[in-house]
């Protein structure tokens, strides 16, 4: 294929075992029609029971995060649509919502005919009136599907879904919502998609990595597929590892393989610790990521999770808690607003991991993360705010000796040089920091009613301000605040640069030789 699209907007790739999903690759930058049918037989037709039994011989689960067995959401949206007497719909979730994955967009980048190809097989055992492919991605990923759906004529027809990229689009609730031309957010109640999804029809919806694994699993069979993997895990997973710099590459590892080795092969180390399931997955310690192997049991063992297969090494020489307060930022602003612990609870909570990480509050601040997380947890109308502070509890429990310097001495020294990739982040800092001259201060309070995202009262009413920057979408009401003092007490100053504090400036992406 021709096209400036696929040159730069697409992720490494490697393999720790036997390629599957990347056969192919990474010899060939895309695979077209012709290269796909080169490395993989068409799988051939499956009814709908021979369909449904062959994904229970293997456990296929979802790839999206909740590892749902795949046979019980086939059976669920035939016996919906034979009920209401529908034909359903097949619905891809390719958003990936989560900044530091991109296994979604690696395979409609690189080989979008093997998601098509899973798709259309659970299309047809299903009778199923369309496929829906939703995405956020204009670039090479978008591209590469638009253009395998135009020229492999899928049955039934295919279109793509372009929605907002944010964190809560790829839920499932919010991508069928979005997909429906309304606003892609999770519902205030739980609608199962099974029952009514695309158009209010029953919907087969799952992750994009799914239906390619799907295809993989028609095209071998259950015995050779599993002859890979680990006895009750088979197969292999996509994993997204983030490496200096925020290099990323998207591996596809054998379950059952050390994730040390993976680590290995992308070049990197376990660090001060590992992320592993993203934003709303876990931290493991380095004792832990350096045994634990790449399979849900292993992972479930040491207190964490696979999830869409997030990997994140946090390296030496940053303030871990400075990445985890940058990243509850991130997820308290994504939220989707339509319920108290999300719309007040999570930027609370952000603003006290803040207040820890900049040396603010030290032992209040701990004590309102715990607080604010224990009276959110299980009330929001999503699971947004149940897996930011488990997210978020995690980090405090894995780096608790961080926490322990930063309550005692107020910092642990060491600058936060933005690891964690969180979208956008650039563009949402403004340079600025609010400053206060206690000679003036007569602690009035107002301030902190007038920015609660960036200001906390001591019990006194005095403002308790950190070395944060301020967001550019909050200098408006700063400038503001500074007017309103009573006492002219507040200020705004420039942070300085990173040359100016003698400490390196941010280094770029680098790419792997």
């Amino acid at each position: 294929m021709d096209g400036e699209w696929q040159v730069n907007d697409v992720f490494e790739v490697a393999c720790v075992g036997p390629a599957r999903l990347f056969r192919g690759l990474p010899d060939l930058r895309r695979l077209d029609l012709a290269a796909h049918r080169r490395h993989h037989a068409p799988p051939p037709r499956r009814t709908l029971p021979e369909l449904i039994a062959l994904a229970e011989e293997v456990d296929l689960r979802g790839r999206g995060g909740a590892a749902f067995p795949f046979a019980r959401k086939l059976a669920a949206v035939a016996a919906a649509a034979a009920r209401r007497d529908v034909r359903p719909v097949v619905l891809v979730n390719a958003t990936e919502g989560e900044p530091a994955s991109a296994k979604d967009k690696t395979l409609l980048a690189r080989t979008p005919y093997l998601v098509l190809g899973g798709a259309v097989l659970a299309a047809r055992a299903l009778d199923a009136r369309e496929i829906v492919v939703g995405v956020t991605d204009d670039g090479a990923a978008a591209h590469s599907l638009l253009s395998a759906v135009e020229e492999v004529g899928t049955v039934p027809a295919t279109r793509v879904v372009r929605l907002p990229e944010r964190f809560v689009t790829g839920e499932g609730g919010a991508l069928v919502r979005g997909v429906n031309g309304e606003t892609p957010i999770p519902p205030g109640r739980k609608v199962r998609a099974a029952d009514s999804g695309v158009g209010g029809l029953p919907t087969l919806l799952s992750n994009a990595e799914t239906f390619a694994q799907l295809a993989v699993l028609a095209e071998l069979g259950a015995e050779d597929f599993r002859a890979v993997g680990t006895p009750e895990e088979p197969g292999t997973v996509l994993l997204t590892v983030t490496g200096p710099g925020r290099r990323r590459t998207v591996v596809e590892a054998s379950t059952g393989v050390l994730l040390s080795d993976v680590l290995w092969q992308c070049g990197v180390e376990v660090g001060q610790g590992v992320m592993v399931g993203g934003y709303h997955g876990a931290w493991l310690s380095p004792e832990k990521a350096a045994a634990v192997t790449v399979s849900r049991r292993s992972m479930s063992e040491a207190g964490a999770a696979l999830g869409a297969g997030i990997v994140v090494p946090l390296e030496e020489g940053t303030c871990p808690l400075g990445e985890v307060a940058r990243v509850a930022a991130y997820l308290a602003a994504e939220s989707a607003g339509q319920c108290g612990p999300c719309h007040m609870g999570l930027p609370a909570i952000a603003r006290s991991f803040s207040s820890l990480a900049a040396g603010g509050a030290g032992a209040e601040a701990l004590a309102a993360i715990e607080r604010g997380s224990g009276i959110v947890r299980g009330r929001g109308a999503c699971h947004h705010p149940d897996g930011t502070t488990g997210f978020l509890l995690s980090a405090l429990d894995v780096f608790a000796e961080d926490v322990a310097t930063h309550v005692a001495k107020g910092s642990c020294g060491r600058p936060v040089r933005r690891v964690l990739p969180v979208p956008g982040e650039e563009s949402r800092e403004s340079g600025l920091r609010l400053t206060v001259d206690w000679s003036r201060c007569g602690g009035h309070g107002l301030c902190g009613h007038l920015l609660p995202d960036v200001v906390d009262l001591d019990v006194f009413g005095y403002p308790m301000l950190t070395e944060a920057e301020l967001p550019t979408r909050l200098v408006r009401d700063a400038v503001r605040a500074t007017e309103m003092c009573p006492a002219l007490a507040l200020g705004l100053a420039e942070i300085p640069s990173a040359a100016e504090n003698g400490r390196p400036a941010r280094a770029g992406a680098r790419r792997r030789p």
